[in-house]
């Protein structure tokens, strides 16, 4: 009696075996992959963007913008000194440039054209900053429009921002290449997120709440009874923008209407989640 064993299946022949009976639909093939994995064929951060890949195919551009409260813009009325300052604290790297209002979109402003500016003065201090000079022309997107059709956009244009209009032609809000991309890479999901996706609010004790930034200030102001005044921002995260007077980082904390607020998660655009607890 031989003591050899059979050997064991080559990768050919498992993935064979995985895909024996063809996948009729999306979810199945899902499925098909998510077996590939559990027989270590693909590694999970594999299976994450491949299945991202196929879910982007099925959202639209309004599924992820930044919110128009959120967005950091630069207003055409402002000097050079304070455009510096705004692409400083925000950390961005491209602007939308405003007239009257959020509807009225002038252009697009990178930040290294500052830059440009700062080194064309020091070469000739009598240099005066024209931003129309610098002024690049903004993509302008439907809030419909599908992710996997932007991608192909930003990818022939060229371009890493675009403005998203609604169905009346106002400014709903941004997107980046970098949003989109985020999708197929995956977000990082941590204890502080909420399951539920329609609740904006989430009770943790009697004193402690996680919120999402895009709740509307009604609404909080509603659920806690307080005042914040909803004349400037709509949401709580153009508020938090605000009151910090910089894009805030996890950790950072502010009080308001005696309430404190903690910077839960949030990335080099926005505010997406904040931890809200009682002080009396």
């Amino acid at each position: 009696m031989s003591d050899d064993k059979p050997p064991s299946r080559n990768w050919f022949e498992k993935i064979t075996h995985i895909f024996q009976d063809t996948p009729q639909d999306r979810d199945e093939l899902v499925e098909v992959l998510k077996s590939a994995e559990e027989n270590t064929l693909i590694n999970p951060e594999l299976l994450s963007m491949m299945v991202g890949v196929m879910h982007i195919s099925e959202m639209q551009v309004r599924d992820i913008m930044i919110p128009r409260p959120e967005m950091v813009v630069i207003d055409e009325e402002m000097d050079f000194s304070q455009m510096l300052h705004t692409a400083i604290d925000s950390g961005h790297s491209r602007f939308p440039v405003t007239g009257d209002n959020r509807d009225d979109i002038e252009g697009i402003i990178l930040a290294k054209d500052l830059l440009q500016f700062i080194a064309q003065r020091d070469e000739n201090p009598e240099s005066k900053f024209t931003l129309k000079d610098y002024l690049r022309p903004a993509a302008i997107i439907p809030e419909s429009k599908r992710l996997d059709v932007l991608l192909k956009e930003f990818r022939a244009n060229r371009n890493h921002m675009a403005l998203v209009v609604d169905e009346y032609g106002g400014v709903a809000g941004l997107v980046t290449i970098e949003d989109v991309l985020e999708q197929i890479v995956g977000d990082i999901e941590d204890e502080f997120d909420i399951d539920d996706e329609d609740d904006n609010i989430h009770r943790i004790s009697s004193l402690t709440f996680n919120v999402k930034a895009r709740t509307e200030i009604d609404e909080f102001n509603e659920y806690f009874k307080t005042d914040i005044s909803d004349e400037e921002y709509d949401t709580i995260g153009g508020i938090l923008m605000q009151a910090f007077g910089h894009m805030p980082a996890r950790g950072e904390t502010i009080l308001l209407e005696e309430l404190r607020f903690e910077i839960v998660a949030a990335d080099t655009r926005r505010i997406k989640l904040v931890r809200v607890t009682k002080q009396n």
